[in-house]
Parts: C-alpha cells; sequence; structure tokens
C-alpha cells in the first residue's frame, strides 16, 4: 500500500511542477489518440453508415468482418503495421516505421471497427420507415444519410468514447511500431511499461494516474456533450 500512495504523491508531484517530460509525453498522447480516433471517424462513421443503409451481396460476412475487428488484439495490428512499414515491406520507402505518424496509423487502425461496428449498430436501431419518410418529404440521398447520422449522434458519440479509450489505452501496437523513443514517440502507456521493467514502481503508478485523469477529462467532456443532447 505505501507503494500505491506513493506514486499517488509522485503523480501529483509531477502534474504540479508541470515536469517537461511528462508534460510532452501526455501532449504527444493526446496528439497520436486523438489524431487516430479523428481519422476513424471519418471512415468508421461512413462505411458503418454505408454497411447500415445498403444491401449487397455478403453483406452478412462484412458485419462479421466488421465484428471480428472490434476485437482485434493490438498486438496483431502493430505486427502487420509494422511488416507494411517495415523498410523492405510495401510502405517502406515512407520511412514510417518508429514514427508518431506509424503510431497514429495504428492506432487509427485499431479504433475504426470500434467506431464501425457501434455506428452500424446504431443506424440499424432507427426505424426502416424514417428513411423512406425523409425521402418523401424532397431529401437528396445525401441529405437523408446526414438526418440518419444525426438522428444517431447519441450513440455515435459513445462511438468516439469507445474509439478513443480503445486507443488512449493501447500499449502493444504503440510500441511495436513507435519504439517508445524518449522524446520522440513516448506515450504514457509505453512510458509505464518501460519504468515497471525498471522497477520504478512510482513512477509507474504515478504515470499510471496521469493516463487514467486524461481519459477520465476526456470522455467527461464528450459525455456532457452526449447528455445534453439527450432527449427530454
Amino acid at each position: 500500500m505505501g507503494l500505491i500512495f506513493d506514486g499517488i504523491k509522485q503523480a501529483f508531484h509531477l502534474m504540479f511542477i508541470l515536469d517537461p517530460e511528462v508534460l510532452g509525453i501526455t501532449l504527444l498522447s493526446l496528439k497520436v489518440s486523438g489524431s487516430a480516433t479523428l481519422i476513424s471517424l471519418f471512415f468508421g462513421i461512413s462505411v458503418g453508415t454505408a454497411v447500415a443503409l445498403n444491401q449487397f451481396p455478403g453483406r452478412r460476412f462484412a458485419v462479421s468482418l466488421i465484428n471480428t475487428g472490434m476485437s482485434m488484439p493490438p498486438v496483431v495490428v502493430g505486427l502487420f503495421v509494422t511488416i507494411m512499414l517495415w523498410r523492405n515491406g510495401p510502405m517502406g520507402f515512407l520511412e514510417l516505421l518508429y514514427t508518431p505518424t506509424a503510431m497514429i496509423i495504428a492506432q487509427a487502425v485499431i479504433a475504426t471497427p470500434i467506431i464501425t461496428g457501434i455506428t452500424l449498430a446504431a443506424m440499424q436501431q432507427l426505424p426502416q420507415n424514417l428513411r423512406l419518410q425523409i425521402l418523401s418529404l424532397g431529401a437528396t440521398r445525401l441529405q437523408m444519410v446526414l438526418l440518419l447520422v444525426r438522428e444517431a449522434r447519441l450513440p455515435l458519440l459513445a462511438a468516439i468514447m469507445a474509439g478513443f479509450g480503445g486507443v488512449i489505452s493501447e500499449v502493444g501496437a504503440s510500441i511495436m511500431v513507435g519504439g517508445n523513443i524518449k522524446g520522440y514517440s513516448r506515450v504514457l502507456t509505453t512510458a509505464t511499461v518501460m519504468e515497471t521493467g525498471r522497477g520504478n514502481f512510482d513512477v509507474a503508478i504515478a504515470l499510471s494516474i496521469i493516463l487514467l485523469l486524461f481519459a477520465f477529462l476526456v470522455n467527461a467532456v464528450l459525455t456532457m456533450v452526449q447528455q445534453r443532447e439527450r432527449p427530454k
């Protein structure tokens, strides 16, 4: 218990003095996970909506792939992204491996199926006749899709929280594609693993608490927006 209390004191000490290294790691965590979430939002909502609103051969198989992707192990994503970005890989000429950009790519791959799956379920929950009603009022197909997305905004906000939560807490893929390089590609999760391996449990606990507080603040803001939008 003394170790945990030491970690808590260390966490507040690091936050109070605005330790440059911890501040840099925290800001990079926000940049990487925030960027990955935004990218996955674009692809996830687009694909989820398209699958939900259209009938095509192999649709059930596509839904099964999306649902499988929601539980894809991050280390598997890290492995395939590493192979793609390896110097002899298909995208090796870009020289992105062991950079924050590679971490954004890996985290976007992790978050996209999560957001896609929740979007798909949210759009399927809408009344089927709603589409016909919107079109009968003279709306174009694009306007119909935008209105349906607006109707499903509450679960879509939950999708954002789930996607962000899935990547901000991810460690396996980030280490594999980012390399955990000090001052360059080290984020809160990878720094926590490193400090734990060194036996610096007080620092590891402090970083973990900062990560939890950081995730809580982001999700608290999104929750406030979601609850404000809740039907009365």
